[in-house]
Formats: C-alpha cells, structure tokens, sequence
C-alpha cells in the first residue's frame, strides 16, 4: 500500500497490531526518530537496542535480553540497506509470540539469504524520500506479509473507512468503521515514483559503481588503521544506499567534517542515538548503549547521489585522502 510516507506506514503498522500504553517495542536506538515515534504516539513504552560492533544494525544477540512479557513487537532497522539477522529475528518472534516490524526504509532492492527485504517480518515499511535510491519527492510504502492484517489495513488507509469494498461492489454503502487516517499519497507522487522504478536497474547500477568507487579509494585507509568502511555480512547484499566512513573519535570526526566543508564538500554525521535525545530522557533514565553511542559521534556519510560525477566524487576521496596525509 502506497502511503505519503515511510513514518505513515509505520504508524500504520502501530495502529494494526493494536499496541498500547501496557507494551513494550524494541527498536534500534542508532535510527531515525520515525522509527520510535510511531509506536511512542500510541503510548508504548519503547526499548532501545544497541548497535552491533562492527555495524550500525541492530545486535541481534543481545535481542533476547530485552524481550519481557509487556513486548509486543520488534522493529528491525536495515541500516544503509543492509539486512540484519533475520533468521534470528524471525526465531525470537515465533519463540516469544512478537510481530515484527521491518523498517526497510533504506532497503529497497537489497536481499537477505536472497529474500528482499522487507518481505520477510509480518510488516514492512519503505521510503520514497528524495535521499532514497528510489524518490518521489516524499512517499511510502506498507508491505503486508501476513494476510491478518490486509482487510484492517485497507480501512486504516482509508481513514477508517470501507470505502475500498465500497468500489468493489462488496457493500453498497461505505462509512467509517475504524480508526485511520489520510495515508494515501496522491496520483501525481504514484506516477513520479513508477518513472523511477522503471528506471530501478539503471539507477542501482550506477550507484554500485558509485559505491565501488569510493570503498575502491579509500580501502587503503583502513589498510593503515584510519578508519573504518562500511561492512556487509555474508548473508546480506549491498544496496548502495549510502557510503559513510568510521572515524576512531568524535575530534576526529568533527575534524574531518570542518575539513571537507572548507573544500565545499558536504559531508554530514548521520543519526543521534535515539536514547540520547532530550524526548527520550524527559521520562527515561540515560542509559548506555556503547556501540549506538560510537556509532552516534564517529559515522560520517559522503556525498551520494545519482547524478555524482567521477570528477566530484575523485575530489571527495582525494580531500580525505590529503585529511588523513
């Protein structure tokens, strides 16, 4: 189901399982606020994840610690499009009775064990934002895997209404019967999105070479201990969603930003830890999630877009390559 946005079709999924004010949601502290705040406007307590050492995902192994009986679902984010643990995820849940929720916003076309993403919790959400592979400006998705959810879903798309039975000549009158809200995205944004996904090889050609290119010059970095690329688990493929780079310190960090903005190269840190922010803390004691944390003050994604030159992306290499001279 096509929605206005990835942060629409996550509400959407809060509202499908039904949670509330008495359950517990595990998300990855290390993500966007979408994927906390649609299960925070329900009233759910939500329980942060840290981040594995070597990968922004979420440490699956450490999952199991956090489940209690109030837990309801876990919402597992595919940071930069590379797939988390799934077999795992997918074992907790039958396990402990939980839905889980894929926050696949970054992952379209990338694959676990072959499997897409987002194909493989009970729900999915995608993003169309314009820092996606695939834009529409703005714009969502809802991926329904478990066919429980579909009639429900299509009246909480429909702002709580069977307007869509209505059309399908099932019922000869339509009215509201749930709660919802106006998830759908207009006509305009759908067929801007399908030039896009007709388009889809070609784009995610490109930017595998993009992204080749820049693990390509800067592997000699890591080489010498500098810094850190990205890493992509056996099981998981590469999306070349983004290319960001692991500094061994915030100073550093910080340092390299300054750096390359005086050469009018845009290079920007990525999230901050969602267990640190100051909604977070208004109600919760501070706790330390050691990897989401460094992750928080050391990522630093380059500049990656389609339309990046050889040229501009050749100047960004070489002016962390001067950097760390």
């Amino acid at each position: 189901m096509l929605t206005t946005s990835c942060t629409d079709a996550l509400e959407m999924c809060a509202l499908l399982i039904g949670c509330g004010p008495e359950d517990e949601i595990i998300v990855p502290s290390y993500t966007f606020v979408s994927s906390a705040l649609a299960f925070v406007r329900q009233g759910v307590k939500v329980v942060f994840a840290d981040s594995e050492a070597q990968n922004p995902n979420l440490d699956v192994s450490k999952l199991e610690t956090l489940i209690t009986p109030k837990t309801k679902a876990i919402v597992v984010v595919h940071y930069a499009g590379v797939a988390v643990d799934m077999d795992e995820v997918m074992r907790l849940s039958r396990k402990y009775n939980l839905v889980v929720i894929e926050d696949a916003a970054q992952a379209i076309d990338s694959y676990y064990k072959g499997k897409p993403l987002g194909s493989i919790g009970h729900l999915a959400a995608f993003s169309f934002h314009e820092t996606k592979n695939v834009i529409a400006g703005e714009g969502g998705l809802l991926a329904i895997n478990d066919k429980k959810y579909v009639e429900r879903a299509e009246i909480i798309w429909e702002k709580g209404t069977n307007r869509a039975s209505f059309f399908r000549g099932e019922i000869n009158k339509y009215g509201w019967v749930d709660t919802g809200s106006s998830f759908l995205p207009s006509e305009i944004i759908a067929a801007f999105l399908w030039a896009q996904l007709e388009n889809l090889v070609a784009i995610q050609n490109k930017r595998k070479v993009l992204w080749d290119s820049y693990c390509d010059g800067l592997k000699s970095l890591e080489e010498k201990g500098k810094l850190h690329l990205p890493q992509i688990p056996e099981y998981a493929s590469n999306n070349a969603h983004m290319f960001y780079l692991v500094c061994d310190s915030l100073s550093t960090r910080t340092s390299l930003i300054t750096n390359l903005k005086e050469k009018n190269i845009h290079a920007v840190f990525h999230y901050l830890s969602l267990n640190k922010s100051d909604f977070y803390l208004k109600d919760n004691k501070n706790v330390t999630l050691s990897n989401a944390d460094r992750f928080s003050d050391t990522l630093v994604r380059l500049p990656f877009y389609y339309d990046l030159t050889t040229t501009e992306q050749q100047k960004v290499i070489q002016a962390i390559q001067d950097f760390y001279a």
